[in-house]
């Protein structure tokens, strides 16, 4: 009975020696085993076994993505203090066995890892900031993330690491900055409001001129075609009223009567015609028989001046 006592508690020990080296890793996570201090070999994830009471787990390494978030201060050129709010996203290079190893090694725990990253990000940044004026660095974002990403790859991979993405996510200035900079853009806005209004006032001044002139165009032309045709009728009206005249004269010359009788008659029926149609205002005649005479004669040069013409 003692026997199979003895025996069963060496069975235990045994079985529980067995089973303390059974160990499981979790997914995207790489143990590392040493022994004895020193470095032996990585365990992958799943059920791996290591020698009990030799070999020892020194790390769990995860493989995944890690983010964290950075707030510091940079001074530029033009001694301008900036503010920035970055994302430092960031993982292990690999799961080789050497990368691991790098990770596992490098530095005493994740905290030291961690200070020294943010440390190198900020001490890239300032020295970037530092070469470029105040003015320049909102719209070098791009390039500042691009240059801090070739510099700081070099030494995350001596670590074992890689940076997946750096994002800027705010810039920002001393109040004193940042106001001066809201008046430069108000006053930029206005300049841009005003030239605008200058440019459409030209535009509605010139085409009002323009349209101004073209009525007046238009009215000088339409005041020129209509001289023409008062022309053309006063000439016409003079004709007809020469060939009447000339018509008349000749057949009270073959009456025998006296001619001077029609320019009496067109006399009168011209200061008739005055009286009606003269709508009160003063025509002042002579009407002595000199001014008669006078107007008798002038009507008679006319007469002949117009059948000479036609002859």
């Amino acid at each position: 009975m003692s026997f199979f006592l003895s025996y069963g508690w060496w069975l235990l020990l045994i079985l529980f020696i067995i089973f303390s080296g059974l160990v499981t890793v979790n997914q995207a996570t790489i143990a590392v085993v040493t022994m004895f201090g020193k470095y032996q070999r990585i365990l992958r994830p799943g059920l791996n076994f290591k020698i009990p009471l030799v070999e020892q787990i020194y790390r769990r390494v995860s493989v995944q993505n890690r983010s964290v978030e950075l707030e510091f201060q940079a001074v530029t050129l033009d001694q301008a203090n900036v503010y920035f709010k970055s994302m430092l996203l960031y993982a292990v290079m690999n799961a080789e066995e050497e990368t691991i190893k790098k990770v596992a090694f490098k530095f005493i725990s994740d905290r030291d890892l961690m200070q020294a990253l943010i440390r190198t990000i900020e001490g890239n940044i300032r020295s970037y900031v530092a070469t470029k004026r105040q003015a320049e660095i909102l719209a070098l974002r791009k390039d500042i993330v691009d240059s801090v990403k070739m510099e700081v790859d070099h030494v995350l991979e001596d670590w074992g690491y890689h940076l997946l993405d750096l994002q800027i996510n705010d810039i920002t200035f001393d109040k004193a900055i940042m106001d001066s900079m809201s008046k430069v853009v108000a006053s930029n806005n206005l300049k841009a409001a005003a030239e605008n209004e200058g440019q459409a006032l030209l535009i509605t001044k010139t085409k009002s001129a323009e349209a101004e002139g073209n009525a007046i165009k238009i009215a000088a032309e339409a005041e020129r075609e209509a001289a023409r045709l008062r022309g053309q009728g006063v000439a016409l009206f003079r004709e007809e009223v020469a060939r009447g005249m000339s018509m008349a004269a000749e057949q009270m010359k073959q009456a025998n009567l006296d001619t001077n009788v029609i320019l009496f008659s067109m006399w009168t029926e011209a200061i008739k015609n005055f009286a009606e149609v003269g709508k009160g205002n003063i025509i002042f005649l002579d009407g002595s028989p000199d001014g008669m005479e006078k107007n008798m004669n002038q009507i008679m040069a006319m007469m002949k001046l117009t059948n000479d013409y036609k002859s």
